[in-house]
């Protein structure tokens, strides 16, 4: 199973858990509670062996789970985006002052599913796909956890690209659409100059030909030209 253990909780106060085996995962996850600021939203993960500490923090509310390494980040943080969402549906404003584990009768059932779900159906793995591309998980380093918690140093958080990398994606489209704008217009302004040379050169043709088979243009052109022997005065004739 990809996801192996999950909680939900409000600050430190765990308000539920599901583990799907027998890991001392939940000793950690509490550690990591504590040392997570809980002023600002996050979306954060830790290393541990072969395993990730995977964390979403939204209004106070934080959703952890653990994962294997290889599940990657998009299945375990539409999983936490997922139980979120029915967390705060489920429970609202109740769960601001609830005791801890006062939901996790009826919670950990749900979580339990999810889990299941995103671990093994197929079709978990496409969604997440599709969220991804609408809201990316953020996603940059992560610091080993044992170093964190043996020396009681501050977690270390992934830092957050996604801003980053959608406004140069942004900048690369609209410089894309500027190059193509101008390209096409320079391809406009070429074909115009080479048709209005190609009209020029079929007019002189034209001309020349039309010149050519003009009668009144050959009888000037014989004026022009000279005159047959037969066709001189007899005077002219004479004096030669």
């Amino acid at each position: 199973m990809a996801i192996l253990y999950a909680l939900v909780a409000r600050g430190s106060v765990v308000l539920a858990e599901f583990s799907a085996t027998s890991t001392n995962a939940s000793a950690i996850a509490r550690q990591i509670l504590e040392k997570i600021p809980g002023s600002s939203d996050t979306h954060v993960s830790y290393s541990q062996d072969r395993y990730i500490f995977h964390v979403k923090r939204t209004d106070g509310l934080t959703v952890l789970c653990v994962a294997e390494d290889s599940a990657g980040r998009r299945i375990p943080f539409a999983f936490l985006e997922d139980i979120h969402q029915r967390f705060v549906r489920t429970y609202g404003r109740g769960i601001h002052s609830a005791a801890a584990y006062a939901m996790n009768d009826e919670f950990s059932r749900v979580l339990s599913q999810q889990m299941d779900y995103y671990s093994n159906d197929p079709n978990a793995d496409r969604i997440s796909r599709l969220k991804g591309e609408m809201t990316q998980v953020r996603t940059v380093m992560i610091e080993n956890i044992d170093k964190v918690l043996d020396r009681g140093e501050r977690l270390e958080l992934l830092v957050d690209k996604t801003a980053t990398l959608q406004g140069n994606t942004l900048r690369f489209r609209r410089q894309a659409r500027r190059f193509r704008s101008t390209v096409w217009w320079r391809n406009c302004r070429l074909m115009f100059v080479l048709i209005l040379v190609l009209l020029i050169i079929v007019y002189i043709v034209l001309a020349f030909v039309c010149h050519d088979c003009d009668p009144k243009s050959q009888v000037i052109a014989e004026a022009i030209g000279g005159v047959r022997p037969g066709s001189l005065p007899a005077f002219l004739l004479l004096n030669d």
